[in-house]
């Protein structure tokens, strides 16, 4: 689980990137999961674009996506949204997110 802190990062460089895929009316299926499961691997911070076709919102398709990557929703804005995974090898790991405070 990311922070409010390391959440607010990640937004930030989100700025900067360009959306990866989109989602249209044939909605999450296999194809795109592959896409992004790729896409999180390579880059780690993914923007994904909600089409109005899509029988998802783009809140609905975040926390699908989300759950089935294993991914941490970032962001939902508009028909976008931001989701990261920290990539299991340490050496491919482009981003360094802030420590978390202990309590």
């Amino acid at each position: 689980m990311i922070t409010s802190k390391q959440r607010a990062y990640l937004r930030s460089l989100a700025n900067g990137i360009p959306t990866i895929c989109q989602i249209g009316k044939d909605g999450i299926n296999d194809n795109l999961v592959k896409q992004l499961s790729d896409a999180l691997n390579a880059r780690e911070l993914v923007k994904t674009h909600v089409l109005e076709n899509s029988p998802y919102t783009a809140k609905e398709a975040c926390a699908e996506l989300a759950e089935i990557l294993s991914a941490e929703p970032v962001q939902v804005i508009g028909g976008k949204f931001i989701l990261y995974r920290q990539a299991e090898d340490k050496d491919k790991r482009q981003i360094v997110l802030p420590k978390a405070k202990k309590n």
